[in-house]
């Protein structure tokens, strides 16, 4: 058992350093493209638009992993459930909801690694709100919120799952992990060096009107 534990433990570790490598990554892209739509900061003509001022939660959620599945999951739902649910879906995380389908809460994998693996609980009868970050303690996003606001908000608690938030009927409409965000924002990337390629080459922008 203990074994299996630190195997599980060990797998989710090595997982975590992939992500925080791929997150450097991100945030290298982040300031190139911030770097480059800075106002005044090309000297001549019509500058090519950048893609981060057009992308937001709600572009991603279509792209996200979570889009086509059930994210959800009871509070008084076993982890052993959840965890399942990990695997089938090869997620990290899950909204949580009470009786009325209201989120109230998110489980990921650190959760089981720490609060179950690591201390030898059960997760076949240990129930997801007592192991969950609940209530006020969750960080969530608007559907408008950009990616790098998003980006921010993980960064800054160091989580990896943001629930979206529509803020007009105030439910939660998807999940954005940090993967979804990586790969929005190298495609960002690609796009403005693309862009900035053909201005370079007098293709679009200032040429183009003159």
């Amino acid at each position: 058992m203990q074994r299996a534990v630190a195997c599980t433990a060990a797998r989710t570790l090595r997982r975590l350093g992939k992500q925080r490598l791929a997150e450097a990554h991100a945030g290298a892209a982040w300031r190139l493209s911030s770097s480059l739509s800075e106002p005044g900061s090309h000297s001549y003509g019509e500058t090519p638009s950048t893609v981060n001022e057009l992308s937001s939660a709600r572009s991603a959620l279509e792209k996200s992993c979570y889009f086509k599945i059930d994210f959800k999951i009871d509070e008084d739902a076993t982890v052993y459930e959840a965890v399942q649910r990990f695997a089938a879906y090869n997620i990290g995380a899950l909204a949580v909801t009470d009786k009325g389908g209201k989120v109230v809460g998110i489980i990921s994998e650190r959760d089981y690694v720490c609060k179950i693996a690591l201390l030898g609980r059960q997760s076949q009868t240990t129930k997801v709100k007592e192991v969950a970050t609940m209530g006020a303690n969750i960080i969530v996003a608007k559907k408008s919120d950009s990616l790098h606001d998003c980006m921010r908000k993980m960064l800054a608690r160091d989580i990896r799952h943001l629930p979206v938030l529509d803020e007009e009927s105030g439910t939660v409409v998807g999940m954005l992990s940090i993967k979804d965000l990586i790969k929005e924002v190298a495609h960002e990337k690609e796009a403005l060096i693309a862009k900035l390629k053909d201005f370079k080459l007098g293709r679009g922008g200032f040429f183009e009107h003159t």
